[in-house]
């Protein structure tokens, strides 16, 4: 099948993209930032921690990396779900949980001078609460180090359990975020089976329900083959379960044996999706091709709050 170019400018043969366009090239990091780089990678080392930097290969751990920002992977680093669009390993953590995290976390956070906090952690399906009350432990002992310190708490969807969300809900955290991932058709072709476009909705509109005042957030990757209607239609079931901030990022294959690109969406694109999200009625939008859940997050908050 020869070579067909979409009017978005990307260059695809037969249903596989060949190449990444200019506009996906990572810069080499300059001398500070590999400096600082190292500053957090040791002070990780130090605390016996992961980011999802390391773990979901990130693309702007440099600059989140460089300015001294880092998300925080909590129940260690093997999932129990085995989703196509994601790079972190696949196993049974056999119920191991380390109580001694949320302690270590605080600490880091301090040594770090870190203003704003994201958590987030892998899927925990083999503990009963889904690692709930890791998640709620560790905001607590962020906040009683430093109450002005900013916390997300980016978390699963713990197989719907009410109680575990109410855990969640209720551990003070300054914004409640779960991922929708995709668009409702493709969700049973990337998202592991555990999984569900409407459990993640009913997940956020539960957390809306039971603490109203709190920022509520979500992510869409693009270029999963989702059209624009549906990334529409994603967009608008957010907005009606309370979701206040919502970002949107080009999806990036991390392994050969992960789900395939579709398409690569130009940046022009993504300012006008932007836009469209904001008209929805969204507090803040982020949108690009290298934007991630807890890209500019602290940006985001602040301008949610404000509004």
């Amino acid at each position: 099948m020869g070579v067909r170019r979409r009017r978005s400018g990307t260059v695809l043969a037969g249903d596989k993209v060949r190449s990444r366009p200019d506009w996906l090239r990572v810069h080499a990091p300059t001398p500070n930032q590999v400096r600082d780089m190292r500053m957090v990678r040791d002070v990780l080392a130090r605390y016996r921690l992961t980011t999802v930097c390391q773990g979901a290969l990130c693309p702007n751990a440099v600059e989140c990396w460089g300015a001294r920002t880092a998300t925080f992977m909590l129940l260690g680093d093997t999932c129990t779900r085995a989703c196509r669009f994601c790079a972190v390993p696949t196993g049974n953590p056999h119920g191991k949980v380390d109580r001694d995290e949320p302690r270590r976390v605080a600490e880091a956070v301090q040594a770090l001078g870190l203003r704003y906090v994201v958590l987030t952690s892998v899927d925990r399906d083999d503990l009963p609460d889904g690692g709930a009350s890791v998640f709620a432990a560790t905001v607590r002992a962020i906040k009683r180090s430093d109450a002005a310190i900013r916390v997300e708490a980016l978390v699963p969807d713990f197989q719907g359990n009410d109680a575990a969300i109410r855990t969640i809900a209720t551990a003070g955290a300054d914004v409640l975020g779960h991922n929708l991932e995709t668009v409702r058709r493709i969700t049973t072709a990337v998202r592991d089976p555990r999984a569900g476009y409407d459990q993640s909705l009913a997940v956020l509109a539960r957390f809306h329900e039971l603490s109203p005042t709190t920022i509520t957030k979500s992510s869409l990757m693009l270029g999963l083959g989702e059209t624009h209607a549906e990334i529409m239609a994603g967009l608008r079931d957010l907005k009606d379960v309370g979701v206040s901030i919502v970002t949107l990022g080009q999806y990036l294959q991390p392994t050969r044996t992960a789900y395939p690109v579709a398409r690569y969406v130009p940046p022009d694109e993504f300012a006008t999706l932007q836009q469209e999200a904001l008209a929805i009625g969204f507090r803040y939008v982020v949108a690009g091709p290298y934007v991630r859940s807890s890209y500019h997050a602290a940006e985001a908050f602040a301008a949610a709050v404000r509004e």
